[in-house]
């Protein structure tokens, strides 16, 4: 795929979302960094129900690590390997009060040195509690830089650095958004909706769905 197309595709996906934005709810850096990593092998929409219960009583780390492994479970019990979770999340939030001041840190080291943060969470912070122009490469993101040509790769950190370098500067920061939705709700794994593209005519898919 070369630059030309590559730009018009971003160009078109900004079009059709001007402002994209996660569909996680959260209204503070902490609050993300919980909901991102319960968000492993786990929808949105299933974090988002607990999450408006959990943060109801609790929405900083030391309110948290208030509530004990047991009673941050019984709010998130019906997200998968909440146990795992559960314990990351108290580690994490001993980490923040005892290192950070309480306050979740804007460096991919100390974000990383975090339990359960790994790189994809990692950049979903720092682009979008912090502004950084990273790009967080899930499977959704894995799958549609693939299909369509515009970064493929073997494996997610090779797709990451293809982005990074190949994705036009001024679409660089809303990009993991774009491509995120854009595989979550059109181009879908099983059978993409290509009858409904917007880069239909750009995309180098070669079995493209008609209808």
């Amino acid at each position: 795929m070369n630059a030309q197309k590559r730009r018009e595709i971003f160009a078109r996906l900004k079009q059709a979302n001007p402002r994209p934005i996660t569909e996680l709810k959260y209204r503070t850096p902490f609050e993300l960094l919980v909901c991102v990593i319960l968000s492993a092998q786990a929808t949105d929409k299933s974090v988002n129900k607990a999450t408006a219960e959990l943060f109801k009583v609790a929405r900083t780390p030391t309110q948290i690590l208030g509530l004990g492994l047991r009673g941050l479970k019984r709010y998130i019990k019906t997200i998968g390997l909440y146990n795992t979770k559960a314990a990351n999340i108290l580690n994490t939030c001993r980490l923040l009060v005892e290192q950070h001041g309480g306050r979740v840190p804007d460096t991919r080291e100390a974000l990383e040195s975090l339990p359960g943060v790994g790189r994809k969470t990692a950049n979903v912070l720092l682009n979008t509690a912090f502004g950084q122009p990273t790009i967080a490469v899930d499977t959704h993101i894995f799958r549609v830089a693939n299909r369509t040509g515009i970064a493929p790769g073997k494996n997610v950190l090779a797709v990451e650095r293809r982005l990074l370098r190949l994705v036009p500067e001024e679409y660089r920061h809303d990009a993991h958004h774009w491509l995120i939705l854009h595989g979550r709700y059109t181009c879908i794994a099983r059978k993409p909706r290509c009858f409904e593209c917007v880069i239909y005519d750009l995309c180098e898919y070669g079995a493209k769905v008609v209808a």
